[in-house]
């Protein structure tokens, strides 16, 4: 599919509070238009880099609920506004599609206490499950095509349920589904065909797997696990 569902996003800085803190972060602070390239978009990076800032901007500007759910869900626990919040313009492909979500596994107790609130019979009682069930159940219900946001859903996967979900964004990509995630995560990340953007450096830029700081350190502990350690206690000594 060439034409995207979300093509791009620009930020007006001039909406953008004079003391907010992500006119701080380098990679926001340097960011005017984001063009996705790909169904699968990966924001990578280590953390306090603005990954799941722009996310949940997004996830906003795109009218879901800022804390997860669908764009049925309406419910807060904290209110707190996005220093991004109306400062976000997309620019949408010729496809529309009303389905998806913004999964963010910080907040997903909370919407599986919304769910829960909302239930009709047709969907699961999260928190009967475990975690990371909770988690696959929820990220794979939905099959139709649409937009949906992740903000590092691997955080209660183990690697073999990683590879399950992996398998899931592939399908749906294929289908015409869009996908925007922000993990760390060397299994997600090994999508083929994903676009990965490393939020490291001082702009939003392209990144090959390989090249990523979360596979070079797990590559690296693999690899030289023994010396590693040996270095990381000495330091702590």
């Amino acid at each position: 599919m060439e034409d995207r569902l979300l093509r791009s996003l620009t930020v007006d800085w001039g909406k953008v509070p004079k003391d907010s803190y992500v006119r701080d972060i380098p990679a926001l602070a340097s960011l005017k238009t984001l063009t996705f390239h790909s169904n699968v978009t990966f924001f990578a990076g280590d953390n306090g880099t603005g990954k799941s800032t722009l996310l949940e901007a997004l996830a906003q500007a795109l009218g879901f609920n800022p804390e997860g759910g669908t764009r049925n869900y309406r419910f807060s626990t904290w209110q707190e506004a996005s220093p991004l919040e109306g400062a976000l313009r997309l620019v949408r492909g010729y496809r529309r599609a009303s389905p998806g979500y913004f999964f963010r596994a910080e907040s997903f107790y909370n919407v599986a206490t919304a769910t829960a609130g909302y239930n009709d019979g047709t969907m699961p009682d999260y928190h009967a499950r475990s975690h990371g069930e909770s988690f696959l159940d929820f990220l794979e219900r939905y099959d139709r095509t649409g937009i949906y946001l992740m903000d590092e859903p691997e955080a209660a996967l183990s690697p073999q349920r990683q590879l399950s979900l992996l398998g899931y964004i592939h399908d749906r990509a294929e289908e015409g589904s869009q996908f925007i995630i922000a993990t760390h995560s060397p299994i997600l990340l090994g999508l083929p065909g994903a676009e990965i953007l490393s939020f490291d450096g001082e702009d939003i830029a392209p990144c090959a797997w390989e090249d990523t700081v979360s596979v070079r350190i797990t590559r690296m502990f693999l690899e030289r696990r023994e010396s590693l350690l040996r270095e990381l206690f000495r330091e702590e000594e």
